[in-house]
């Protein structure tokens, strides 16, 4: 199972970091290259522990529809979110927050597993581990552009 992890140093407090992280509008702003829309679900403004949305959306030039459901949330400090439905056979992806000075240390840890078996595999080390790695550090970086200009 290809384990990703991306840290960045975000120059706002952790309240703001955490609130833009599980916030449905920002998470559509901040992958706007996959055109990704809730469409079931919280389909917009924040998430709570136990909220599930529909994310539907074009990765790899494929229209795809994914359903996660946050299954931990410790304010302002931490969420995981798992999917429920989709291209993945599954995932875990930790959102964590750890303030440092004014700013704040995001951290992602996305665990997953791809479909297909041993053809998975091979789709992980051609491809899917290196873009989903970009995936997560772009919408890293997206989050801290919004934040920092707050």
């Amino acid at each position: 199972m290809p384990v990703i992890e991306h840290e960045i140093y975000i120059d706002a407090p952790i309240e703001v970091c955490f609130d833009l992280a599980r916030n449905v509008d920002v998470h559509t702003e901040t992958t706007a290259k996959t055109k990704e829309r809730a469409i079931a679900g919280v389909t917009s403004g924040l998430m709570e522990k136990g909220d599930s949305v529909t994310w539907e959306a074009t990765h790899l030039g494929v229209k795809q529809k994914l359903t996660a459901q946050i299954i931990a949330m410790e304010k302002p400090d931490s969420f995981t979110d798992v999917m429920v439905k989709g291209a993945f056979h599954s995932f875990v992806h930790t959102h964590e927050f750890i303030g440092k000075g004014s700013g704040t240390i995001m951290k992602d840890r996305f665990v997953y597993r791809s479909p297909l078996g041993f053809l998975g595999k091979i789709a992980d080390r051609l491809f899917l581990e290196k873009y989903m790695n970009r995936f997560i550090a772009e919408r890293a970086m997206e989050l801290k552009r919004i934040a920092e200009s707050r």
